[in-house]
């Protein structure tokens, strides 16, 4: 079965960076997109970065753009999110997802296509 375990997560000023770890068992045999969503409190659970497994192909959130970057390290089995910049509106839990079913679009949510990660706390201070 399709197991994530995130990493990485912690407590930074703004300006800062942190790099949060996904290691996954659902890699490029298994899944079509892997990424990262986020969700604070209050908030609905959004798309932040994610990357099709085919071909590379990225997306990223308008929010993100240019201080965010999602890399996939094959022999590691490990999915990555370097975020630069950091803000205190980056603050939320992070979440890895991959998603196995062909034709998905990200930042939908996956529904039952979708492994999820347990988690990362990202707290960000002005």
């Amino acid at each position: 079965q399709v197991q994530l375990v995130e990493s990485g997560g912690g407590s930074v000023q703004a300006g800062g960076s942190l790099r949060l770890s996904c290691a996954t068992s659902a890699f490029t045999r298994t899944a079509y997109c892997l990424g990262w969503f986020r969700q604070s409190p209050g908030k609905e659970r959004e798309g932040v970065a994610g990357i099709y497994t085919g071909g590379g192909t990225t997306y990223y959130a308008d929010s993100v753009k240019g201080r965010f970057t999602i890399s996939i390290d094959n022999a590691k089995k490990t999915l990555y999110l370097d975020m630069d910049s950091l803000k205190p509106e980056d603050t939320a839990v992070y979440y890895c997802v991959a998603v196995t079913a062909p034709g998905y679009t990200f930042p939908d949510l996956p529904g039952r296509f979708g492994a999820w990660g347990q988690g990362t706390q990202v707290t960000v201070s002005s």
